[in-house]
């Protein structure tokens, strides 16, 4: 597990960054939060390999372009070998930088933020922020040794027999789904499980950096059957297909299976936010809808999944022993918002048992 941070009072970071100018900015954002405290700043994947066990780093900053092991074997080395909370720091414009970092969360990585530029950019005060903000976020979490990629992603032990599931009554017409923290290789979890026949169209609300939805969701759309774009105000709902909520962007569905995109006030501090697509879809689908509340930090998404059960549709959240972080589930658990809790291995096999009826004759 990771260290507690909170112990020391200041988390202990290490920064892993070929460039020297941006390890040194990098340096330089570490050293003015006085909550944070650099323990190591390091230019490739060998030498933080070689550090990790005596500089013992609460959270690491790692980037993804790296002269030898690059970022993404480094984390899964990391992962299996010390299990420590990892910031992936990477350029949101580069396509293939946007491919890796994924991959590096599928593999244990917990979060990825915008690499930051030069201290004259407009934009660097907002970064260097959200930087510091993920490092402090993301070395409070419990991280668990990964195993090799292909086999089960979590270590933890999953029920042996399947939580009680509620029966549920309606035609589904629609699937939402909604995860922040851990999402990525959940989602690919579930939405890699489901053939390419599924017959419902499924609207996303992954929490992350803007500059990265529009690779996420290409991202997800090489590693899933089912095809994956982001969403489109105005645009109509087709089934088999997944909907990406854009970055900063709330969505939800209109009527007439209509998908709508809005600029409007975050809600509990998100946007997208998961309770604003869960309140539509109560709305516009009731009891045909299906909610699904995964892994993530905070509580977005409860009270939408509430409104969502209320109204009679199906709603899961995912069980606590393999959800990275079991906070957005453990809020819709308490508020009795699931009508069924599974762990995610289960989750797409429950999707298909829902979905049925749409393809009887």
């Amino acid at each position: 597990m990771g260290t507690d941070a909170a112990v020391s009072g200041r988390v202990r970071v290490m920064l892993v960054e070929d460039s020297l100018v941006v390890r040194e900015l990098l340096a330089y954002i570490v050293s003015r939060d006085p909550r944070l405290q650099l323990v190591a700043a390091v230019p490739s994947g060998e030498a933080a390999l070689e550090s990790l066990e005596t500089v013992r780093p609460d959270v690491i900053s790692m980037d993804i372009r790296l002269p030898g092991i690059d970022g993404l074997e480094t984390t899964r080395r990391i992962m299996a070998e010390r299990p420590t909370p990892i910031v992936v720091v990477a350029d949101a414009v580069e396509d293939s930088s946007l491919k890796i970092s994924m991959s590096a969360l599928r593999a244990g990585a917990l979060s990825v933020v915008e690499k930051p530029v030069a201290t004259t950019h407009a934009g660097y005060e907002a970064v260097a922020d959200q930087i510091c903000t993920q490092l402090r976020i993301m070395a409070q979490v419990p991280v668990i040794r990964r195993r090799p990629i292909g086999t089960e992603w979590s270590g933890r032990t999953v029920p042996p027999v399947p939580p009680k599931v509620e029966a549920f009554a309606g035609h589904p017409t629609v699937v939402a789904i909604a995860a922040s923290t851990g999402g990525p290789p959940a989602l690919a979890r579930v939405l890699g499980s489901l053939s390419r026949e599924f017959p419902l169209p499924i609207l996303l609300v992954q929490h992350m950096g803007a500059a990265f939805m529009e690779g996420f969701a290409g991202w997800l759309d090489g590693v899933v059957p089912l095809p994956v774009s982001i969403a489109r105000d105005g645009e109509a709902m087709e089934r088999g297909r997944v909907y990406v909520a854009p970055g900063d962007r709330h969505l939800e569905l209109g009527a007439q299976r209509i998908l709508r995109v809005l600029d409007a006030a975050p809600v509990g501090g998100q946007r997208p936010a998961a309770t604003v697509l869960f309140r539509s879809v109560a709305r516009q689908a009731g009891a045909s809808g299906i909610g699904v509340l995964l892994t993530g930090m905070g509580e977005d998404g409860a009270t939408g999944l509430l409104d969502m059960r209320r109204a009679g549709a199906a709603t899961v959240a995912e069980h606590e022993s393999t959800a990275v972080v079991y906070g957005m589930p453990a809020a819709a658990v308490r508020l009795s918002a699931a009508a069924a809790v599974l762990p995610l291995d289960r989750v797409a096999g429950h999707l298909l048992r829902l979905a049925a009826p749409e393809t009887a004759p």
